[in-house]
């Protein structure tokens, strides 16, 4: 029984462009009590391989974190086997509003300790007793209360490209450094303010959202299905667009536009741009942002040492990275010393 790839990304890459069919980018979350993980991910990637799936799904105790790719043509099928598990059933599923095809390149079913990783202990308060869901129509209105603190959930490169206007953004790496860091800032108004939260797609506002209330905030509120179903909603009903510039999006895509603002630069020249890549030296693989003039002269590179090491034929790259750790598995995303641009 197959319960792993079998593909390389680059081979599954040119079978998607010899299929030529469309694929849709997809994302959901769900927080339900799964007594053995490990069993109900060998399930999902049973049956989500033969649908042709490609993704990255993290399974935990706490429930369900998935962002993927599914064939436009077995979308129903896909959807009958999510409604064929109670706690899946008529879940709101993310369909992107931009299209790639080549969004994912793997199916990767994870088991983890938390769909999130938050840091908390869950036992010490009561993940259930959420904040107020809202749509974009409500939150529309709540943030332009005087009343209200918006905060964004999520990370600084993510809130560097695309963000609610006025909104308090952190300056964090991590979702764990942020939770401590925005209670201790707005400790004096748990009682008169109207805490609203938002993030990319609800699921870190969810956990954030029990957490404050445990903490002491009193009205609480997040943006259900986060900016993705915003930018859905005010599509389809014609709303005020609140958000500047793109969502980072956690896929090949890396964003996805939502307004024509471009509210960031290009971490090497400073121009206007908003774009984020990684490094083309594997050693490095930074994620950054850099304009196309940058990208030419910089060889698709952070720097000039990677763009020299980037130069060196393919086997002589591989004798340099071996025995090192990746560095793409430290949190400096946009923060490196070698850019010469940085807010």
């Amino acid at each position: 029984m197959q319960l792993y790839n079998t593909l390389s990304a680059k081979e599954r890459e040119v079978l998607i462009e010899e299929a030529g069919k469309e694929r849709l980018t997809i994302s959901f979350y769900t927080y339900a009590q799964l007594g053995n993980p490990q069993i109900f991910r060998n399930h999902l990637f049973i049956h989500w391989n033969e649908l042709d799936v490609l993704g990255r799904i993290y399974v935990a105790h706490e429930g369900v974190n998935a962002q993927l790719s599914v064939p436009a043509e077995n979308f129903h099928a896909f959807k009958a086997h999510m409604d064929s598990i109670s706690f899946f059933e008529n879940i709101r599923l993310n369909i992107a509003r931009e299209q790639d095809n080549k969004s994912f390149l793997k199916l990767k079913v994870k088991v983890r300790k938390k769909i999130v990783a938050d840091g908390l202990n869950d036992d010490t308060f009561d993940a259930t007793n959420k904040g107020i869901h809202v749509n974009a129509k409500k939150f529309n209105a709540l943030i332009e209360d005087p009343d209200t603190i918006l905060v964004d959930m999520r990370n600084h490169y993510e809130s560097e490209i695309g963000r609610f206007k006025n909104a308090i953004t952190p300056d964090v790496d991590t979702f764990r450094d942020s939770l401590d860091i925005i209670e201790n800032d707005l400790k004096d108004h748990k009682e008169d303010k109207k805490l609203v939260m938002y993030c990319t797609g609800g699921i870190r506002c969810e956990k954030a959202s029990a957490y404050y209330k445990h903490k002491g905030f009193k009205q609480v509120y997040q943006l259900e299905g986060g900016i993705i179903e915003y930018a859905r909603q005010i599509e389809s009903q014609n709303l005020e667009n609140k958000f500047l510039g793109k969502n980072f999006v956690f896929d090949h895509r890396r964003g996805e536009r939502i307004s024509e603002d471009v509210i960031s630069n290009c971490h090497q020249c400073g121009n206007p741009y908003d774009e984020h890549v990684n490094c083309a030296n594997e050693a490095c693989h930074l994620l950054f942002i850099q304009c196309e003039s940058c990208a030419k002269q910089l060889d698709n590179c952070c720097s000039d040492g990677c763009k020299e090491i980037y130069a060196l034929p393919f086997e002589e790259q591989k004798k340099l990275r071996k025995g090192k750790g990746a560095s793409n598995k430290i949190f400096k995303k946009g923060r490196s010393e070698v850019l010469k641009f940085k807010k």
